[in-house]
Order: C-alpha cells, then sequence, then structure tokens
C-alpha cells in the first residue's frame, strides 16, 4: 500500500493521548497497529518472517530471537561480511518499518511516521559501511525508494544513482529507477532506465519483464488515445 504523498508530518494524538510517546533529545512516537508490539524491537514472528534470513543472526535480533543465537552461523556472517555485519540490525529494523508503512499501515500518518523512521535505520548503516560493502547498494535503493514514497523524489533517485555507482550491475536500482517513472507517467524515460539497466545487467529476467510490460502499455496507449474533451 504506497499510498498519497505529501502529507502532514505524523503527530501521534492518540499515541500522546496515552502516554506512550517518551523524550531522549527528541520525542518519539510509536504508531498504533492492533496485534502487533509497539515496536519493532518486539520481534513479532510475523514480521521477522518477512525480512532476510541473516537479520536472525544480527547483533539485538539474536539476542531475542532463539535460533538466532548460533555461534556457526554468527561467525560465518561477521567473515563474511565484515565488520560492517556488527550495525546491520538496523538495517533490519528499517526494513521493519517500511513493511509496516507498506503492509499493515491503516491510517496514512501511520504510513508517514513508519517511511520516516526507516531512513535513519538505513542512514546507521550507510555511514558505517565501507563502499566495498556488498549490501550497501541494497540499503541505498531501499532508502531511495523510501524517500520517493516520502514524496522526495529527488532525493531518493541520488541514492538510488549512488547505488549504480557502487555497483554498475546492480539491477534492482534500475528497476526502482524505472518503476518510479512509469509511476509519474514518464514512460520514455523509464523505458530509458530499463535500457540502461539491460546494458548493465542483460540476464536481469525482472527488466525484461518490466520493458515488455511497458512497451505492451504503450501499444495500448497508442491504440486507445485519451478522449478529447468537449
Amino acid at each position: 500500500m504506497k499510498g498519497s504523498r505529501g502529507r502532514l508530518r505524523y503527530l501521534c494524538p492518540a499515541a500522546l493521548s496515552l502516554g506512550m510517546c517518551f523524550t531522549l533529545g527528541i520525542s518519539i512516537c510509536a504508531a498504533d497497529i492492533p496485534g502487533y508490539p509497539e515496536h519493532v524491537q518486539g520481534y513479532d514472528p510475523r514480521e521477522v518472517h518477512l525480512l532476510p534470513r541473516y537479520c536472525v543472526y544480527t547483533l539485538t535480533f539474536r539476542r531475542a530471537i532463539p535460533r538466532g543465537n548460533d555461534a556457526v552461523e554468527v561467525e560465518r556472517l561477521t567473515n563474511e561480511m565484515g565488520p560492517t555485519f556488527g550495525h546491520l540490525h538496523h538495517y533490519c529494523w528499517g526494513l521493519m518499518k517500511t513493511n509496516r508503512a507498506n503492509l499493515l499501515a491503516r491510517t496514512e500518518q501511520d504510513r508517514l511516521y513508519y517511511l520516516r523512521d526507516s531512513i535513519g535505520e538505513f542512514d546507521y548503516v550507510i555511514e558505517r559501511a565501507p563502499l566495498d560493502f556488498r549490501l550497501l547498494p541494497e540499503i541505498l535503493t531501499k532508502k531511495g525508494d523510501t524517500l520517493i514514497r516520502l514524496d522526495r523524489a529527488g532525493e531518493g533517485m541520488l541514492e538510488i544513482q549512488r547505488a549504480i555507482k557502487i555497483k554498475p550491475d546492480y539491477w534492482q536500482a534500475y528497476a526502482a529507477m524505472s518503476d518510479y517513472y512509469r509511476e509519474t507517467r514518464q514512460f520514455a524515460k523509464a523505458r530509458e532506465w530499463l535500457d540502461k539497466g539491460l546494458s548493465a545487467a542483460p540476464n536481469a529476467k525482472i527488466l525484461k519483464e518490466r520493458l515488455t510490460e511497458l512497451d505492451a502499455g504503450q501499444s495500448k496507449r497508442k491504440k486507445d488515445p485519451a478522449p478529447v474533451g468537449r
């Protein structure tokens, strides 16, 4: 659920009335999603199940989730990803917050709250990750997509282009750029980014499928032009 963009800041009135807000230099409100923990750190199994498998073994997750306390797997992932793995729980929290925004939020206020809150989690890892950290293009693309959903498309596209600069064949970034232009009915630019992506990653099935869909839609628009107003 994307919902509309560019709304008022999340004021969390129900949380304020229930005393659910606390202060750590700034006011923090937890959005109310019935049936789920107040905070993502409640580690509801339904939310954890939507995350990449490695999240279970990150720092705070493995303390809360019994199956995450696997020393062999933690060591393997640490050796594979390097010191940045020690910060990766913030990315997992960010993913949980965007999932709450896109899948669970019942109001536009809740949706915007979780999208905004996720940006800080992504930034925490981005600011600490070396350029060769293998998940950096993914995190930048996720941040960019979230900024676009917050009606901050200019900033979002810059982040996605950063991902492409770091990993030119990261096809997910090209898909995100194309999706934005397609959604805003800039079809020529949407196709341009798919072509760029296929040039860098010629075997990317998802890009090929998007290009087929885009061309099919273009053919339909030519056959069924918009009616001329009277």
